[in-house]
This record gives C-alpha cells, sequence and structure tokens, in this order.
C-alpha cells in the first residue's frame, strides 16, 4: 500500500480550508503536511538502510521533536 496517501487526504483538507477560510485550520495543516512528509522521507530512508521492523518501531516511539517547525508561529 503506498503510504503517500495520507498526503492527498492532507492536501484535500487544506483545499477545504483555504476555500472557506479557515486560516488556522491551513496553517495546522501544512504542519502536518511538513511532519508526515519528514517521517515518510524517514521511513523510507531507514527502509533502505536495511534496518528491522523491530529497529524501526522502537525509533519511531522516541522520534519525532518537531518543536521547531511549529516554534515559527508561536505554538511551542
Amino acid at each position: 500500500m503506498r503510504k503517500e496517501w495520507i498526503i492527498d487526504v492532507l492536501a484535500d483538507l487544506k483545499a477545504f480550508a483555504e476555500v472557506n477560510e479557515l486560516e488556522a485550520t491551513v496553517a495546522g495543516l501544512d504542519d502536518a503536511m511538513l511532519v508526515a512528509m519528514a517521517e515518510l522521507s524517514s521511513l523510507e530512508a531507514r527502509s533502505e538502510a536495511g534496518e528491522s521492523r523491530l529497529v524501526r518501531a522502537r525509533h519511531e516511539q522516541a522520534a519525532g521533536n518537531v518543536t521547531h517547525i511549529f516554534a515559527g508561529r508561536g505554538l511551542t
């Protein structure tokens, strides 16, 4: 199954929010798309490196300090 479907869903939600002038929602969905793209890229890189599923799962539990993404929006 293609993992990038989540980006498509977030893009659809963002388009709806833009049409309906939901500015905070648009900003939040921008952030969510960045996080999802970063995580998908990380998963792909780890998969190409041949890391086991067990290692990946352990990493994912501790992963993802995305504070720097939200800092510019004053959300931290």
